[in-house]
C-alpha cells in the first residue's frame, strides 16, 4: 500500500532516489568535546555550495546521529545534544539531500581536550639492581598511557622523589603505537651498604596547560654482591699465656666485619699454617674467632708464637684479610710433678668388675717430680670424686695404688670420675692433675624379672594349634649377654605343656596342640625365663589359661542295661528305678577352681 505524502516530502523521497547521480559535496564541521549541550556546531551548507538550502532530508550514518546531535532539518543547523567524548567517539557522519538533489555529505570531527591525565598500569612497581651494576644499564619500566590525542597525550616523565645522591635517571621514546615508553637507567654508583633500596616516585605528564599527570612508585631493592673484605679491628693482636696453660685455655679472640649481606658477610676465622704455627700448638674457632691452646706449651722450647690469622668470607669469590697475633709464653716453674697411671684391667683400660671387693686394685698411680729426685716424699697426692667408693694408698710416696673402698653396683652407677691430683711443695707449690674416667664392668647378678607375678590368659576349646594365647615379659637390669632372656615352659605332667609353646626370645605362648575343657578347664603353665650369663640366672611366672567349653561331648549313661524287679501290689506313682547319666559340662567359681563333673 502507498501512503500519500505531502508536496515537500515526495520531492524529498525523488531527490533522495536520484542523489546518487547527482554532485556530491562535502561540509566539514568541529566541535570540542567539552562543548556544552546545546551548542552550535554549524550549518548543514554553507552559502559557498551550489545546494538550493533547506529543508533537508537527512540520512544519518549510525545510530549515534540522532542520538548525540540535533538536527534541523528547516534550517540545517546542528547543535550538541548529549555532551560528547572524543574517546568514545571521535567523529559523526551524515547525508544531507536539499530540494536541488544535490548530496552533501557531512562530516562532524570532535575535537580533543585534555580531560584524561596519564595513567600507570599498577601503582607500584619493584624491580631489583645488583649493587655492580654498571652505568647507564637499564630496566623498563610499566609505560603510562593517555586516552587523548598528540600534544595531550603522555609527554614526559619525572622522578619527583627518592632519587637519593641522584643514583638514577629516565630515559623514554615513542614507538609506532604513539606510547611514550619509560626506561629507568643507572646515573651513578650503586652500593648496598650505603644505600639498601630505594622508593623512587614516578610521574607522567601530558601536554596540556596544566598538565594532567599521573604517579607510580618503583620500589628498587639493591642486591649485595662480595665486594667487601672482611676487615680486623686491630691489625696486630698481643696475648700472655702462661706454659702450663692447659689444652683448651682460651687466650684471646680477634674479630672482624664484613659489610656485605648474607653469605657474602658471613665470616670464617683460620691460622695460615704455611706461613705460622705449623705444629698447631694453637687452634681458633672458625665461627667466633677465639683462639686457645691446642697443645702444651713449653717457655724453654719457644717463648713467642707469631700467627697469621685469616678471616674470610662465604662469597662464591670469597675475599679474606690477616692480621698478626703475638702469644708470649710465661715461664712457671714448669718441673711440676707428672702422673702416670696404669690401669690393673685384664686390657690395661680404665674399668672395674663390680664383683671387686674391697681393696682390690684399680689402678697403679706413680708421680715424678724433676727438681729433685730426694724430695719425692715431699709430693702430696690426693684422690676426690667416686663416691667414696674409691681409696688411695702408698708405701713410699711414689708408688700410689687406686683400691675399691665400697661394694660396687653397676646396676646403681656403672661410671666414676675420679680426679688425681700431685701437689709438691715448691714456692709456689705445682700440681698436676688427672682425671679418670672408671668404668663398672657387669657380672651377671641379677635374674629376669616378669612384668606380673601372674598372668591370666583364655582359649577357646576349638582353637587351632598355633593360636596365640598371651605374651609373656620379663627384663634383666644386667647388660650385654647377662640380659639376653630365653624363655621356655616348664614341662611338668599336671601343666599340659605339651598343648602350648612359647617363643624363647619373644615370650609369645601359642597353642601347640587341640586343648581339652573337660581335660584340664584351667591349666597352669609354668615359664622361666633364663638370661644367657655366666652363670646363667633364671626366675619363674605362673601362667593361668583358662579353656573355654563348647558342647563337645553327648550324655552317657552310667550303665547300658537295667533289670528292675517291681511287686505287683506297688502303688501307682512309686520309684521303683532311677537311672544316672554324665554330662561333661564344666562348672566353677573362677578361673583358678579346678573343675566338676555333674553325675544327674
Amino acid at each position: 500500500m502507498i501512503r500519500r505524502l505531502g508536496d515537500m516530502e515526495g520531492r524529498l523521497i525523488v531527490l533522495l532516489l536520484v542523489a546518487a547521480t547527482l554532485a556530491e559535496h562535502v561540509r566539514d564541521l568541529e566541535i570540542s568535546e567539552g562543548a556544552p549541550v546545546g551548542t552550535r556546531i554549524g550549518y548543514i551548507g554553507d552559502g559557498a555550495t551550489s545546494d538550493s538550502g533547506p529543508p533537508y532530508l537527512i540520512v544519518p550514518v549510525g545510530n549515534a546521529v540522532m542520538s548525540d546531535l540535533s538536527l534541523d532539518t528547516n534550517t540545517g543547523e546542528i547543535r550538541t545534544k548529549v555532551p560528547l567524548d572524543r574517546e568514545k567517539r571521535a567523529s559523526y557522519s551524515l547525508v544531507a539531500i536539499p530540494i536541488s538533489g544535490d548530496n552533501i555529505k557531512v562530516l562532524v570531527k570532535v575535537l580533543d581536550e585534555n580531560d584524561n591525565a596519564p595513567t600507570f598500569p599498577t601503582a607500584v612497581m619493584n624491580i631489583e639492581f645488583p649493587e655492580n651494576t654498571p652505568r647507564d644499564v637499564k630496566r623498563t619500566l610499566h609505560p603510562a598511557r593517555d586516552a587523548d590525542l598528540d600534544i595531550y597525550n603522555t609527554q614526559r616523565y619525572n622522578i619527583v622523589s627518592g632519587n637519593v645522591n641522584n643514583a638514577f635517571r629516565l630515559s623514554s621514546h615513542r614507538e609506532r603505537d604513539g606510547v611514550l615508553y619509560l626506561d629507568l637507567q643507572i646515573n651513578g654508583f650503586l652500593d648496598r651498604e650505603t644505600t639498601a633500596s630505594y622508593s623512587l616516585v614516578i610521574e607522567a605528564l601530558d601536554g596540556g596547560t596544566p598538565p594532567l599527570r599521573g604517579e607510580m612508585t618503583v620500589n628498587i631493592s639493591i642486591q649485595d654482591v662480595n665486594d667487601n673484605q672482611p676487615i680486623f679491628n686491630q691489625s696486630r693482636y698481643f696475648a700472655m699465656v702462661p706454659e702450663n696453660a692447659t689444652v683448651g685455655t682460651s687466650i684471646l679472640r680477634v674479630f672482624a666485619t664484613d659489610n656485605d649481606d648474607g653469605e657474602n658477610g658471613q665470616i670464617e676465622y683460620s691460622i695460615n699454617r704455611r706461613q705460622s704455627d705449623r705444629d698447631s700448638m694453637f687452634r681458633i674457632d672458625s665461627t667466633n674467632g677465639q683462639i686457645s691452646v691446642n697443645k702444651p706449651l713449653d717457655f724453654e722450647s719457644k717463648e713467642l708464637h707469631e700467627l697469621v690469622v685469616v678471616a674470610k668470607d662465604h662469597g662464591l669469590q670469597p675475599l679474606e684479610t690477616t692480621a698478626f697475633v703475638s702469644i708470649r709464653v710465661t715461664d712457671v716453674n714448669d718441673n711440676q710433678p707428672t702422673i702416670n697411671v696404669i690401669f690393673l684391667s685384664d686390657d690395661a683400660t680404665p674399668k672395674i668388675s663390680e664383683s671387686a671387693q674391697p681393696g682390690e686394685f684399680v689402678a697403679r698411680i706413680s708421680v715424678h717430680d724433676p727438681d729433685s729426685k730426694a724430695e719425692y716424699s715431699n709430693i702430696n697426692v690426693t684422690l676426690t670424686g667416686g663416691d667414696g667408693r674409691f681409696g688411695l694408698t702408698t708405701r713410699d710416696n711414689i708408688i700410689y695404688l687406686v683400691i675399691v673402698s665400697l661394694p660396687l653396683d653397676r646396676e646403681m652407677q656403672p661410671n666414676y670420675t675420679l680426679n688425681v691430683v700431685a701437689t709438691d711443695t715448691g714456692t709456689p707449690p705445682l700440681h698436676a692433675s688427672r682425671t679418670i674416667n672408671l668404668k663398672v664392668t657387669d657380672i651377671n647378678d641379677n635374674a629376669p624379672e616378669f612384668s606380673e607375678d601372674v598372668y591370666y590368659a583364655n582359649v577357646m576349646e576349638v582353637s587351632d594349634p598355633g593360636t596365640s594365647v598371651i605374651q609373656v615379659f620379663a627384663t634383666d637390669k644386667d647388660e650385654g649377654n647377662n640380659s639376653a632372656i630365653t624363655y621356655f615352659l616348664s614341662d611338668t605332667p599336671d601343666t599340659h605343656s605339651a598343648w602350648f609353646h612359647i617363643d624363647s626370645r619373644s615370650g609369645l605362648i601359642t597353642t601347640k596342640a587341640h586343648v581339652d575343657c573337660e581335660t584340664d578347664p584351667v591349666p597352669r603353665l609354668t615359664v622361666i625365663a633364663t638370661d644367657n650369663g655366666f652363670p646363667p640366672l633364671s626366675s619363674s611366672t605362673t601362667v593361668f589359661v583358662t579353656i573355654h567349653d563348647v558342647n563337645d561331648n553327648e550324655p552317657i549313661f552310667d550303665q547300658s542295661f537295667y533289670n528292675v524287679t517291681v511287686a505287683e501290689n506297688e502303688v501307682e506313682g512309686r520309684c521303683i528305678l532311677k537311672v544316672g547319666w554324665y554330662a561333661c559340662n564344666i562348672a566353677y567359681v573362677n578361673e583358678l577352681e579346678p573343675h566338676k563333673r555333674e553325675k544327674k
